[in-house]
């Protein structure tokens, strides 16, 4: 029997945690892999906002701003279709 603990205590708990940490980094590996592709975007993103155009159509779209002379424009959708109806007369009522 103390054979047999000191087996586990010397090869599986070792290897289970082995095992484990091999996991963990191919986890940690996955998220490295994503984040350096979401810092890639971002700096690509970043660099577009430097120009003069990026930052034009951004104003232009997200807060309306036009330039000086310019006249706004504003497309509305057309209003939903209502139909009347007369409410019931309440009973007895003579007209």
């Amino acid at each position: 029997m103390l054979l047999f603990v000191a087996f586990l205590f010397v090869f599986v708990f070792p290897i289970r945690t082995l095992l484990a940490q091999r996991e963990e980094r191919a986890r940690v590996r996955d998220q490295i892999e994503l984040l350096d592709e979401q810092n890639r975007q971002l700096e690509q993103e970043a660099g577009r906002l430097q120009t003069d155009s990026e930052v034009e159509r951004l104003a232009r779209e997200r807060y309306n701003l036009v330039r000086p002379g310019e006249t706004p424009d504003a497309v509305v959708p057309p209003p939903d279709p209502t139909t009347t109806t007369t409410p019931p007369s309440p009973e007895g009522a003579t007209p």
